[in-house]
């Protein structure tokens, strides 16, 4: 009873808050500060977040009262816990190293693998491949083939020869006609061809392997093309839309093509977007699937592996990728996807070795040992915030999912070139933000190692592929990476100095207002190492003098002018006077960009001006330009 009254009387010091009375005291404070511009975040995807939500924001979603494991599966597959394959990528062609490390792999914690089979051409070879491998426990992806249906005839034959039984096998191929268009402009080998293997893959392979599926559908590769969450929801499921569609016009059943069908898609950095983008996929697909009229609606739950991103990781200061790829982990894990591929650290710039593949191994282990992740059925249930973002995402997915179908469908967008063309677009604007600062990559584009150097770690032909550049029938898709422009300044910065040139200086001219030179100073020192160029710092010169001699004695390329906007007026046309008289050719930089002074200082001998708003890798292009490093 007394708990009962202590109750009542906690809760009513808190009377309920309308949102009105929030939105009230959130204007209040805001003192005539734009709202929007202040508060609400607009997402690339065009989806506009609140700065926060509440109970009657989702109240109207149709899927709220749905439970785990159940239709429309946004909640996940699973009804017992949350546990998913760990699943390890082997980037190994060589069969005989592939299959070792695989092993080890199994032994330390992987439940799972991804397997290069493009230099398998017998079954023989897979004897080699999956020698001590249990087909009855491993979930095996085999990706890299020209030809899966040749591919099966060896595992047929494998079976026979290693007394393996194959209906056992559970996992994928990566058979995807669709994407192998995206990257390389054209099918295996003919649009009827491929889809016709398609056909004969699941019809006899099913008899043959019913776990194991033989479609994937691989929307990562939009991701790290530079495309959105929306595009890389709705392309996948135009192409999924394409198959099944393709399929069950050739005779086969809903109940036959829709297990047989492999969701691949990547974890990136936005954490909160990616839980919602996973569960979203999984209510799209539902709702897709469910127009076919499969017998049974379990089979419409979406198998999805994640893979984390490749378009955020980067050469330099290459642990911090082990940072990004954790919390993309996570962000898959949370969400309940069905397994998981956390790529090696080093992956951007060389082959993974042992440490490497360990580490990302463990990583997984981690979540599921130490964090318990694998415990709890979809924890992000119930957070309005979640809510509304799955449900935004899916709306906004299923907008341009079907914008895709009045044009014919994937393939015809694809052949169109409007899916390369859409993606190409958001990575342009992607790129855009990395090069001006407003998305930061740590290590790269702000606070870069400027003792770093990375070229003799480099194995060139993973960062510079030796691809023949031949014109292809349709448009591509350009796999890439957000730091690579950064990187390649870096880089030729290093071959310009192996080639027995002077490493670029840039010399601290700090001098006047001791707060605003230190600032100055720091952002000019992490503008310019970010090409790799060596940083004078100084603790600040009482006199111009004493700066023009320094400058004297160091004789660096760059001198850059830390200090106030007030003191520039004075000090500016002085230093600049002192440094030409005193015979120094460095380019004259300001740090700062004093706008009503900008001729006068030009005159006066100023170069250049960085400031917060410098698109820094042009700017920087422009002194490599100078330097002599790059035409």
């Amino acid at each position: 009873m007394e708990s009962k009254i202590n109750n009542e009387k906690l809760f009513s010091e808190f009377p309920p808050v309308s949102t009105e009375q929030w939105e009230e005291k959130i204007i209040e404070d805001l003192k005539g500060a734009d709202y929007d511009k202040k508060l609400v975040w607009k997402t690339p995807e065009g989806i506009n977040v609140k700065p926060y939500y509440r109970s009657e924001h989702i109240s109207a979603l149709p899927y709220l009262g749905s439970f785990p494991g159940h239709y429309p599966f946004v909640r996940g597959n699973k009804t017992i816990d949350n546990s998913w394959e760990i699943r390890q990528h082997i980037d190994v062609a060589d069969i005989t190293k592939a299959n070792r490390i695989a092993v080890d792999a199994l032994a330390k914690g992987a439940t799972a693998l991804s397997l290069d089979v493009s230099k398998v051409e017998s079954a023989d070879d897979l004897v080699v491949l999956l020698k001590n491998i249990s087909l009855g426990s491993t979930d095996i992806h085999f990706y890299g083939s020209r030809n899966y249906p040749n591919l099966l005839n060896h595992l047929l034959e494998f079976g026979k020869k290693a007394n393996a039984d194959l209906t056992q096998l559970k996992g994928s191929f990566d058979f995807d006609p669709i994407s192998y268009v995206l990257l390389h402009g054209d099918f295996y080998h003919h649009a009827s061809i491929d889809l016709g293997q398609a056909f004969d893959l699941i019809k006899l392979g099913g008899k043959i392997a019913p776990d194991f599926r033989f479609i994937s559908i691989n929307g990562h590769y939009m991701h790290n093309s530079g495309g959105n969450i929306v595009q890389e929801l709705a392309f996948a499921m135009a192409s999924v839309s394409d198959y099944v569609a393709m399929l069950t016009g050739k005779g086969l059943t809903a109940d036959e093509v829709i297990p047989r069908l492999n969701f691949i898609f990547s974890s990136g950095s936005n954490y909160f977007m990616e839980i919602a983008k996973f569960r979203a996929a999984r209510m799209l697909w539902a709702r897709i699937a469910e127009q076919y009229k499969p017998g049974d609606k379990k089979i419409m739950k979406a198998y999805v592996h994640a893979i984390t991103s490749n378009w955020n990781k980067t050469v330099y200061d290459p642990y911090v990728n082990m940072l990004r790829t954790t919390t993309e982990a996570m962000a898959a894990a949370v969400a309940g996807v069905d397994s998981i591929t956390v790529n090696p650290f080093d992956a951007p710039f060389k082959e993974a070795d042992h440490f490497s593949r360990r580490i990302a191994r463990n990583q997984q282990i981690l979540l599921k040992e130490e964090a318990y992740l694998d415990k709890v059925i979809d924890p992000a249930a119930g957070s309005y915030y979640i809510e509304q973002l799955t449900n935004s995402l899916a709306v906004h997915a299923w907008e341009l999912f079907v914008k895709v179908e009045q044009m014919g469908g994937m393939m015809q967008a694809v052949k169109d070139g409007f899916v390369q063309d859409e993606v190409g677009k958001n990575a342009n604007a992607r790129r855009q933000d990395v090069a001006n600062r407003r998305q930061v990559l740590l290590g790269t584009n702000q606070h870069p190692n400027q003792d770093e150097r990375m070229l003799e770690r480099i194995q060139e032909e993973i960062l510079d592929p030796d691809e023949e550049k031949t014109e292809t029938k349709y448009k591509t898709l350009s796999l890439g990476r957000a730091s690579d422009a950064f990187e390649d300044l870096r880089l030729a910065t290093e071959i310009f100095i192996d080639s027995g040139n002077k490493q670029p200086e840039v010399f601290m001219f700090t001098i006047g207002n001791l707060t605003m030179r230190k600032a100055r100073a720091s952002f000019s020192s992490g503008f310019f190492g970010c090409a790799g160029y060596k940083i004078i710092d100084n603790t600040g010169f009482k006199t111009i003098e004493e700066g023009v001699e320094a400058v004297k004695k160091q004789n660096p390329e760059i001198v850059v002018i830390c200090s106030s906007d007030e003191e520039y007026v004075d000090l500016v046309p002085e230093i600049c006077s002192q440094l030409k008289t005193a015979g120094s050719e460095a380019i004259l930089v300001l740090a700062g960009y004093p706008k009503d002074h900008i001729d006068s200082f030009k005159q006066a001998g100023i170069d250049e001006f960085i400031h917060i708003r410098s698109n820094v890798l042009d700017t920087l292009k422009s002194f490599h330009r100078r330097l002599g490093i790059m035409e």
